[in-house]
């Protein structure tokens, strides 16, 4: 993938977020559900979520009594997560910072439980910087710390349709994804313990995901 896609899905996705404040309502969604079900079983106290957006999956992580750091590329998506953390008096518990994942993640090794990644994944991402992407999560899990990450798969309706930019990435409406198939999480997942990769559908297409569950090893 070239660079100039990635500035200009970033340039969308701050528009997108401009433009709709909120657009993805303020219910949790069903992968940040589980997540946070997952986090608590395995007594996770703080949690990393990239692609936090607006932050209705932060805020409800923070609402359930776990400190998030929230990254995003988009400024005027992470200034609506932090006025509704104000407004529901969870400021405590949200950290919000500007960041690109194309670049190491802000944080110190072995510093955070878990890490939450809605779709960020298979954003306009070539396979080498999401490998890197997944390494930098690695560095900065703690031992037996928990990744959850949901990606659209190839069985997804927009796999193969709109423009091809190579790689398995195909824009569609002005979106670009990485369509991953089974091989690709396989490969993310060596030197973890691949915990689960659970099948499931969302929205109105409906668009089919996974969401892959993986621990880093205890060391």
């Amino acid at each position: 993938m070239g660079t100039d896609l990635g500035a200009a899905q970033r340039d969308h996705w701050r528009r997108v977020y401009a433009e709709n404040p909120a657009m993805y309502g303020d219910e949790p969604s069903e992968p940040a559900r589980w997540a946070g079900g997952a986090f608590a079983e395995r007594g996770a106290r703080t949690v990393l979520e990239l692609g936090a957006g607006h932050g209705r999956d932060a805020l409800w992580f923070a609402s359930r009594g776990l400190a998030v750091q929230a990254c995003d590329f988009s400024a005027s998506g992470l200034e609506q997560l932090s006025a509704a953390a104000a407004e529901r008096g969870l400021s405590g518990r949200v950290e919000t910072r500007l960041h690109d994942v194309r670049d190491p993640l802000p944080l110190a090794d072995a510093s955070v439980d878990g890490v939450f990644a809605h779709m960020l994944l298979c954003m306009a991402l070539s396979t080498d910087r999401i490998r890197a992407l997944v390494g930098e999560v690695r560095r900065v899990l703690r031992p037996g710390g928990t990744l959850v990450y949901t990606v659209r798969h190839t069985g997804d309706a927009h796999y193969g349709a709109g423009t091809d930019h190579g790689g398995g990435i195909f824009e569609h409406g002005g979106f670009a994804v990485h369509f991953f198939d089974r091989a690709l999480v396989d490969d993310l997942a060596r030197g973890w313990r691949l915990e689960e990769v659970h099948p499931f559908t969302e929205g109105e297409l409906p668009r089919r995901l996974w969401r892959v569950t993986q621990t880093k090893p205890s060391e």
